[in-house]
């Protein structure tokens, strides 16, 4: 019989948020192994966003993407001074594009004000011409407190403290089964050195794995697996320069935030992800959708030119919600009492605002488990 390897704690994931979570936990004194089925950390999900440090604006009131998107911006932010992360809180405007739009940023005003974000005002389109010369609106909402990191650096620092404190990281360890057992859960890890671990506590934060994980687990109630969706999000980027200071971003379309400006670290804009309900992973990104692009960004960049939006990248939002219901949604973090096992923890839906609140969620999880 071959050896069980006996660990205290396993985080099933390495992308920014099952980082964060075993940062917390090799914080607290726990021992941490993250597997990672990839040869790189945070290269699926994590590498694949807008890597925007959200203000909290849009999740209804109470959600755990409010509350954890709000306190987890706070610690980002803080925890980027702290250790020189790249970052800039540059601001975000939402824009109404046509008179129509106007009741909805009344409305979002309000949203962010229940929501914590008190930073928020609506401006008129005289003061955004001003702000930003090359874009148009009736009205905008202006947040100050949005901004944008460089995520991989994030990460970078989440697995240095992981380290230090004890934990490791291993790469190219897909989980392939297990079972819950009385005290313990066993995990099939493959790879090069395929072994059998016996583990205290597991934490399922494999994004958009995380389904497989659960459904591949002997003893594991199949009622507390939920729904799942995927919502492709394609991004484009510009080949001319910048045509805004801040983040732009459009009036939201249901599963998305809309089709909006974002920027790099070094200025470079970008513009996506748009909503494509997909039942299949694939990260190809058609050329021919960049006509929505250029008809959708031109409703508040008007002077967009032909030609100079280039295919980038595209990612998949792993959602509990689908298009039939409106492709919202919250984060659904459970511990082992949501889980029904004392050693298990699965995480889903783990979208945006995940990068912003990811410090938070790791917070929130420790909560639940002890």
């Amino acid at each position: 019989m071959a050896e069980i390897l006996e660990l205290d704690c396993v985080v099933i994931g390495g992308g920014v948020v099952g980082l964060a979570i075993a940062r917390r936990l090799a914080l607290s004194g726990r021992e941490v192994i993250v597997l990672e089925a990839e040869s790189l950390t945070g290269s699926i999900t994590s590498a694949r966003n807008s890597e925007v440090i959200h203000a909290g604006l849009y999740y209804a009131t109470g959600s755990l993407k409010a509350s954890l998107s709000v306190s987890g911006k706070h610690s980002i932010y803080q925890y980027c001074e702290e250790r020189g992360i790249p970052h800039r809180r540059c601001g975000k405007l939402v824009i109404a594009a046509s008179d129509a739009e106007v009741a909805y940023l009344d409305k979002l005003l309000k949203q962010a004000w229940a929501n914590g974000v008190e930073d928020c005002r609506l401006i008129d389109g005289a003061e955004l011409a001003a702000m930003e010369p090359h874009i148009r609106g009736f009205k905008a909402l202006l947040s100050p407190s949005t901004g944008i990191i460089d995520s991989h650096r994030l990460m970078e620092a989440y697995i240095a403290d992981i380290e230090n404190h004890g934990g490791s990281i291993v790469l190219n360890s897909p989980v392939l089964g297990g079972t819950l057992r009385d005290d313990s859960v066993r995990l099939s890890v493959g790879g090069a050195d395929p072994v059998d671990v016996d583990a205290k506590l597991v934490v399922n934060a494999a994004g958009l794995g995380a389904w497989g994980i659960s459904a591949g687990l002997e003893g594991l109630n199949p009622t507390t697996i939920p729904e799942r969706h995927y919502a492709k999000g394609s991004y484009f980027s510009l080949s001319a320069r910048a045509p805004a200071q801040r983040l732009i971003y459009p009036v939201p379309e249901p599963g998305g935030l809309g089709v909006h400006l974002t920027l790099d670290m070094a200025g470079q804009a970008r513009f996506g992800p748009d909503v494509e309900w997909v039942e299949t992973i694939d990260y190809d990104v058609d050329p021919d959708r960049s006509q929505k692009f250029y008809s959708a960004i031109r409703r508040y960049w008007p002077g967009l030119a032909d030609g100079t939006l280039v295919p980038a990248y595209s990612g998949i939002r792993p959602k509990v919600v689908g298009p039939k219901k409106g492709g919202g949604g919250d984060f659904m973090i459970q511990g082992p009492k949501q889980t029904g096992h004392p050693g298990y923890a699965a995480l889903y839906g783990m979208e945006s605002p995940g990068l912003t609140s990811s410090m938070a969620i790791a917070e929130y999880l420790e909560k639940l488990m002890y």
